[in-house]
């Protein structure tokens, strides 16, 4: 059975939040975001789920959310630690930070064997975009040599927050709507003049985003083979950016695809959505998060309770 798998992003500090977000409630029967990540995955097919935390985040999970989850779907738990990573490398002494996206999907290498679509915990994608991606992991052929990847674009003016900058995987693609580059943007924002910029980081000066421009919301999809290339990545990522900035270098999802990309190992379709994102990067977000759940069950598109 080569089911799609949903992979599930969780282990985040939530720093900028200032608590534990994963699990904060903005339905109006309690429900989290990941409730509903996991409602819209059912209806399109997914029927496992791997959640990616922190070991001591493991009862909280269970009783709660995986509990939940668990009437739907299969559901298991990887940890992202420090101590996962391929033979030979061990993190920078003194580290907390987590060592990044691209490390949180390493984590999960011997325990997915299928195609599988990546979330972040605290991001409501809507059902479209999971109904997209489960249709394309679904056609994905196995013995393809190439990675063939895909990522849902969402524009840029639909993912942003009134209440700070946000990251952003700013992306361009061809005609045929597969990706050709991404730029990491740590810190997108919409100016006073009305348009949307991006601070100036890594030497490199700050500028506009044209409206309408996909970026990624780590909304990623892969073939199970990809999981072999991250260990040839993180090492050139300890080689490299790690080694120039040990404390807060983090390996994203997106570089990854980028590099296999330019190397001619992978492809990305870009599966775009006029959808609105919905998270809770800050804690000011979380009333109008709480508003536009409360609006589309008021509108049927979801239970009051699940």
């Amino acid at each position: 059975m080569n089911t799609p798998i949903l992979v599930i992003m969780a282990a985040g500090m939530g720093s900028r939040y200032g608590g534990l977000k994963q699990i904060d409630p903005v339905g109006p029967a309690g429900q989290v975001i990941l409730d509903y990540s996991i409602y819209d995955a059912y209806r399109a097919g997914f029927r496992r789920a791997v959640f990616i935390i922190k070991p001591e985040l493991r009862e909280a999970f269970e009783t709660t959310i995986g509990a939940r989850a668990a009437k739907r779907m299969q559901v298991d738990y990887v940890y992202q630690t420090a101590d996962r990573l391929p033979e030979g490398l061990s993190a920078p002494a003194g580290r907390v930070k987590p060592l990044g996206t691209a490390h949180a999907i390493y984590c999960v290498k011997g325990v997915v064997d299928a195609p599988f679509a990546v979330i972040n915990s605290d991001d409501f994608y809507g059902a479209d975009a999971y109904e997209k991606m489960f249709r394309y992991l679904s056609q994905i052929d196995p013995a393809d040599p190439v990675h063939r990847c895909c990522m849902v674009g969402y524009k840029t003016e639909n993912t942003l927050t009134e209440n700070g900058s946000v990251a952003r995987g700013v992306c361009t693609a061809d005609a045929d709507g597969r990706l050709t580059s991404i730029v990491e943007r740590t810190k997108i924002f919409r100016g006073d003049d009305g348009l949307i910029h991006y601070d100036a980081e890594n030497g490199e000066p700050g500028g506009v985003i044209p409206e309408g421009t996909s970026v990624s919301m780590n909304l990623w999809g892969f073939p199970p083979r990809y999981l072999e290339e991250l260990d040839s990545l993180l090492r050139r990522f300890f080689a490299g950016s790690l080694a120039a900035d040990p404390m807060k270098a983090e390996i994203y999802l997106p570089t990854t695809v980028d590099v296999l990309t330019k190397e001619g190992k992978a492809t990305a379709q870009v599966l775009t959505t006029d959808a609105r994102w919905f998270g809770v990067t800050y804690r000011e977000d979380k009333p109008a998060v709480v508003a536009a759940i409360a609006k589309m069950t008021e509108n049927g598109d979801y239970p009051r309770e699940m």
